[in-house]
C-alpha cells in the first residue's frame, strides 16, 4: 500500500506540476528561513552553557537603592568574593575578575597582541574553559603567573609544548611565568580572552579594590549541591552593609546562565534582554512556516475537483475514509520532505553570508539533536499543511462524485479566503515591523546626542605614556590632521564610574542619587565637542581648576540648583568643588536608558583613555603621524585606536542583527505569500476560462477582464490591511517603548506598508490575470 501511495504521489506531482512547483518553492522557502532562525536561536540559547558545573554556576550582583530608581550591576567590591568564600558555608569556589583588555606580551624579540584580565585563584575551578596544563588549584596561586590560551602560546612561542616555565613579559613591564596552557574560548562563550593573569597582581596597583565602598570588579561563585539560592539571597543580601560600605545595597545571586539572555533589569526587576528577540524570531518562523503551509492548503483544495473521480473510484470498490486521510497526508509529507532535503542544501550553502550578517560562527552538524528537529519540523509542517486537504478530499461522496455533483461549497470559498487574509495579515505586521525597526536604528545611528562621534578616535594610556601622558597630549596636539586631543579616565559609552557621594545645600540627607563621575584633562570638554549652556570649561589660565566642577543640565535638575555658577558642593566629604559651568545634557548611554546626572572633573593623573578629533578627509594621514609619535613614546606596543561612532553603533549590534534578518525574512514570507496568490489565480483563471472567452466574444476588454479577475483578491487583501495594521501598531509600539529614546509612529508608515502589500499583490494577480484576457477566445472557448 506504501509504494501503491508513493507511485500515485509522483503521478500526481508530474500531473499538476505547477501546483507541484508552487507548493515546493513555498515550503522550501520556508523551511530555509525556519532553519536559519532555529540555528541563530539555538547559537543564542547555547551561549554560555558549556561549564561544567553550569547547574551551580552563579554570578554576584548588586541591586543599588537610589532616590530616583534602583539600578541593578554586576560590579561588586574587589573584597567580596573573599569573604564570600571564608564566611559562607553555601559557596564551594568564588572568584572575582575585572574587564577584558588589550595588552602587549613579549618573549624575547616578539611582540603579540592579546586579549585578557586578571581573576582569582579559583577562575578554572569556577569556569570550563579546558585546562590543558597545570593544576587549577595552583596555576593562579602566584601572582606573577599567567594561564595563556593554545592558540596564544603557538603565536608567542611557536609551539604548545613545554611552554610552562617560560616568562612572557607583560606591556614591556612586568614579568609572568606561564604556569598553565587552557584549549581556549569556545564560540559559544561570551567572553573572549588570550590570557588570565591573579588578580592579586591587580590588587598591588589598585588599592581602590580593598575598599568595600568601591564598586568595579565582578564576582562569580560555584555554590555546593545542598545549597538553595532563594535562602542565600536572604542571607548574603547585606553583607556589604555589614561591613560598614553602602547602605542602600542588597547583594543576590543569579544563574550564569541567564546572563546572556536575561541580562536587563528595569528598577530592580528582571526585564529581559537578548531573551525577547530570541522570542521574537522564533514567532517569526512559525509565521512564516504557517503562510508556507496555508499556500499548500489552498491550492490543494482549490483544485479538489481534479482529484474528485479519483475519490469517488476508491470510495466505490471499498477504500476507507482513513486510508484516503493517509495518502493524502502522505503526499503532504513527501513534498515536505523534499522541501526540507532542498532547504538544507540552501542553508549549507549560505551559512557563510548568515554567519557574517550575524556575526557568529555556526556550523551545520547532521548530528543528531538536528535531525531529530528537522524531522519534527517536517512532520509538523507535512501534517499542518495536508490535515485539511485530506479531510476535505476524503469527504466527497462516492455517489455524488460519480455523478458529477461535486461543487465548491461556500465554506469552502471563504475558508480559502480565509486563509489568504490571514496570510497576509502576518506579511503586513512583518512589513510595518521592519520600517519600523529600521527607522528607529536610523535614528539612533543619527541623533544628535549632544556631543560630536564622527572624526574621533580614542585609544588607551600605556606604557611610557602613563608617565609622560602630558607631553605626549601636547605633542599629539600639534600632529597635522589632529584639530585637538585630550584624555578622559573612561568610555562616554554606558556607566563607567559613578558616585553617589556628593552633598550640596538642601539635599535631603536620605537620599541617595547617583552622578556619573567623569575625570578629564584639559580640552577634553572641547574634545568631545560638548556645547556649553553657562560658565566656562576647564582653563589653564585659572591654575586652580583641579578644585573645580562642570555639572550636566539633568545634574542640575536633579540637585535643584537655580544658580548653580559659583556654588559648592562635596564629594566623598573629602572635597570641596566649586561648579564654574554646566553642559547641554548629551547622551553617554545608549537611547535605551534617560540622561543621567553627570559631572566633569579635572583630574588628569586619573585617565586612561586619550581622545583626539581627526581632520575629515585627513583621516589616513593623521592616523599614521598619530601611530608613529605613539611609537616613539611606546616603542614595542601597537598602535590600537577604535572610531568613537563605531563603538557606538556596537551598543545597537543586538538591533542591527535583528533590522537586518527582519528584512530577509519579511522579504522571504511575502515572496511565499505571492507564490499562493500567484497559484489560487491561475487556478480562478483556468477554472473561468469560458467566462472570459464569452466576455471578450461580447466586446469585454482585457483591461476590464483583468479588473474582473482581481477584485476579489484585492479585497482580501484590503481586509487583511484592516487587520493588519492595528495589529502591527500594537506589537512595534511595544517594542518602541523599550528605548527611552524612540521615533514617533507616523500614520504613513502603515500606509506605506499596507501600500506595499497591495501592490505586490495586484502584480502577482494581474500577471496572471492579464495572461488569460489576451488568451485568443477561440482557444477559451474550445472543447476539450
Amino acid at each position: 500500500m506504501f509504494k501503491h501511495n508513493l507511485i500515485l504521489a509522483f503521478r500526481n506531482f508530474k500531473r499538476y506540476k505547477s501546483s507541484f512547483i508552487i507548493n515546493l518553492i513555498g515550503l522550501t522557502s520556508g523551511l530555509i528561513c525556519t532553519l536559519f532562525i532555529y540555528l541563530w536561536v539555538n547559537d543564542e540559547q547555547q551561549m554560555d552553557n558549556f561549564h561544567e558545573k553550569q547547574t551551580r554556576l552563579y554570578q554576584v550582583m548588586e541591586h543599588q537603592h537610589y532616590a530616583e530608581d534602583i539600578m541593578t550591576t554586576t560590579s561588586t567590591p574587589g573584597l567580596l568574593s573573599e569573604q564570600l568564600a571564608d564566611e559562607v558555608p553555601e559557596v564551594e569556589y568564588a572568584a572575582t575578575t575585572t574587564w577584558i583588555g588589550d595588552y602587549t606580551l613579549s618573549f624575547g624579540n616578539k611582540n603579540v597582541d592579546a586579549e585578557g584580565y586578571h581573576v582569582g585563584k579559583d577562575f578554572f575551578n569556577i569556569f570550563s574553559y579546558g585546562l590543558l596544563l597545570g593544576d587549577p588549584d595552583q596555576v593562579l596561586a602566584d601572582k606573577y603567573s599567567i594561564v595563556i590560551s593554545e592558540e596564544l602560546a603557538q603565536n608567542i612561542f611557536g609551539r604548545t609544548d613545554d611552554v610552562v616555565g617560560l616568562t612572557i613579559e607583560l606591556q614591556h613591564k612586568d614579568n609572568f611565568i606561564v604556569s598553565g596552557l587552557f584549549a581556549g574560548t569556545p564560540n559559544n562563550s561570551s567572553y573572549k580572552f588570550d590570557f588570565v593573569i591573579p588578580f592579586e597582581f591587580y590588587k598591588d596597583d589598585n588599592s581602590w579594590v580593598t575598599n568595600w565602598g568601591s564598586n568595579g570588579p565582578s564576582t562569580y561563585v560555584i555554590l555546593n549541591e545542598a545549597a538553595d539560592p532563594e535562602l542565600l539571597n536572604n542571607k548574603i543580601a547585606n553583607i556589604i552593609n555589614d561591613h560598614g560600605e553602602q547602605e542602600n545595597v542588597t547583594v543576590f545571586v543569579e544563574p550564569f546562565s541567564n546572563r546572556y539572555l536575561y541580562g536587563r533589569f528595569r528598577n530592580g526587576k528582571p526585564a529581559g534582554g537578548r531573551i525577547e528577540y530570541v522570542r521574537l524570531f522564533t514567532i517569526i518562523a512559525i509565521f512564516i512556516l504557517v503562510i508556507a503551509c496555508i499556500n499548500f492548503m489552498n491550492l490543494s483544495t482549490a483544485r479538489a475537483s481534479r482529484r474528485a473521480k479519483e475519490v469517488g473510484l476508491k470510495k466505490a470498490i471499498g477504500a476507507q475514509k482513513g486510508s484516503l486521510i493517509g495518502q493524502y497526508i502522505g503526499e503532504s509529507m513527501l513534498i515536505s520532505l523534499i522541501s526540507m532535503m532542498l532547504a538544507l542544501v540552501v542553508v549549507w550553502s549560505f551559512l557563510p553570508i548568515f554567519n557574517e550578517i550575524t556575526h557568529k560562527q555556526i556550523v551545520l552538524q547532521l548530528n543528531t539533536e538536528f535531525l531529530t528537529v528537522s524531522a519534527i519540523i517536517v512532520f509538523i509542517t507535512g501534517l499542518v499543511a495536508g490535515s485539511y486537504p485530506a479531510f476535505y478530499l476524503s469527504g466527497f461522496k462516492a455517489v455524488a462524485v460519480l455523478k458529477g455533483e461535486v461543487r465548491g461549497t461556500f465554506g469552502e470559498l471563504w475558508a480559502r479566503r480565509g486563509l489568504v487574509i490571514f496570510q497576509f495579515t502576518l506579511s503586513i505586521i512583518l512589513i510595518v515591523s521592519v520600517l519600523v525597526i529600521y527607522k528607529q536604528i536610523d535614528f539612533v545611528q543619527h541623533k544628535n546626542l549632544g556631543y560630536n562621534k564622527d572624526n574621533l578616535i580614542n585609544f588607551e594610556v600605556s606604557g611610557q605614556i602613563e608617565e609622560k601622558l602630558e607631553s605626549f597630549l601636547y605633542e599629539l596636539n600639534q600632529v597635522p590632521g589632529v584639530k585637538i586631543a585630550s584624555s578622559i579616565g573612561h568610555s562616554i559609552l554606558g556607566r563607567n564610574n559613578n558616585t553617589s557621594g556628593l552633598k550640596w545645600d538642601g539635599k535631603n540627607p536620605d537620599d541617595k542619587i547617583l552622578f556619573e563621575n567623569v575625570r578629564v584633562s584639559y580640552d577634553m570638554i572641547e574634545t568631545l565637542g560638548v556645547e556649553m549652556v553657562e560658565g566656562r570649561t576647564f582653563n589653564r589660565a585659572y591654575g586652580t581648576d583641579t578644585a573645580k566642577v562642570i555639572f550636566n543640565e539633568a545634574g542640575i535638575k536633579i540637585m535643584g540648583l537655580d544658580e548653580p555658577i559659583g556654588k559648592v558642593i562635596r564629594l566623598w566629604d573629602e572635597y570641596d568643588l566649586e561648579i564654574i559651568g554646566v553642559v547641554k545634557d548629551f547622551h553617554f548611554q545608549s537611547l535605551h536608558a534617560e540622561i543621567n546626572p553627570l559631572f566633569f572633573i579635572l583630574s588628569p593623573q586619573n585617565t586612561w583613555k586619550v581622545m583626539a578629533r581627526i581632520e575629515g578627509g585627513k583621516e589616513q594621514e593623521a592616523i599614521a603621524a598619530i601611530n608613529e609619535l605613539y611609537t616613539k613614546f611606546n616603542p614595542g606596543f601597537t598602535f590600537d585606536f577604535k572610531f568613537q561612532d563605531e563603538q557606538y553603533a556596537q551598543l545597537y549590534a543586538a538591533e542591527l542583527q535583528v533590522a537586518t534578518l527582519s528584512r530577509y525574512f519579511a522579504g522571504f514570507a511575502i515572496l511565499i505569500s505571492c507564490l499562493g496568490l500567484f497559484g489560487l489565480a491561475a487556478f480562478t483563471a483556468e477554472r473561468r476560462i469560458k467566462e472570459i472567452g464569452i466576455r471578450k466574444v461580447l466586446g469585454s476588454t482585457s483591461s476590464a477582464i483583468v479588473i474582473l479577475l482581481s477584485k476579489d483578491f484585492t479585497r482580501m487583501v484590503i481586509i487583511s490591511i484592516l487587520i493588519g495594521v492595528p495589529a502591527s501598531y500594537f506589537i512595534v509600539d511595544l517594542w518602541l517603548q523599550k528605548f527611552a529614546f524612540h521615533i514617533e509612529l507616523k500614520y504613513w508608515f502603515f500606509i506605506a506598508s499596507g501600500a506595499v502589500a497591495l501592490l505586490v499583490a495586484w502584480l502577482t494577480v494581474g500577471f496572471q490575470a492579464l495572461k488569460s484576457a489576451n488568451t485568443n477566445p477561440a482557444l477559451c472557448l474550445r472543447d476539450e
